[in-house]
């Protein structure tokens, strides 16, 4: 987790370069990151999704893995939002572009994703067992389905960022 401002700013998590994955707390610990011992890891298996964003199988519920970039990510809860900084000249000036970039985005097809809860955002390469070890952010979620889009905006010349936005 990293913070770019003061007290009471957004939590980050960033990766190794790398997807972002967020698995549901009830199965953290069937995410084996990068140490699987199957042919394909947990890792291979997130870095062949295709696109913003893309679903796994992980015990007997389903990760969502955030695609593309390997991009600083926070989530929102105000907007119902993971936000991945692409470019912005601070993060109050990203922040500052949300509300606009929510209206003004061109979502990709949506996914529905179904969480039995809360759920950690860290990066895919770790274990679900040692993910406070890398970094990592709760998002607290009511356990049902969500609508999942994406999309990549650019609400400034100088400020191009990531959506993530779930929708019960």
């Amino acid at each position: 987790m990293v913070r770019y401002a003061g007290t009471g700013a957004v939590e980050w998590v960033e990766s190794g370069g790398g997807p972002l994955v967020a698995v549901p707390e009830a199965v953290l610990p069937f995410w084996t990151g990068a140490d699987g011992e199957e042919t394909a890891s947990d890792y291979d298996r997130a870095c062949e999704v295709d696109g913003h964003v893309g679903l796994l199988p992980v015990g007997d519920s389903t990760a969502l893995v955030l695609g593309g970039e390997p991009a600083s990510t926070a989530f929102l809860p105000g907007h119902g939002t993971f936000v991945r900084w692409c470019a912005a000249d601070s993060e109050d000036d990203l922040l500052a572009c949300v509300p606009a970039a929510l209206e003004a985005a061109e979502w990709e097809p949506e996914v529905r994703w179904h969480v039995p809860g809360a759920v950690l955002l860290f990066d895919a390469a770790w274990p679900g067992t040692e993910s406070a070890r890398a970094g990592h952010v709760r998002v607290v979620l009511e356990p049902g389905t969500y609508t999942v889009r994406a999309a990549h905006v650019r609400p400034g010349p100088e400020t191009w960022l990531g959506l993530v936005h779930l929708r019960r």
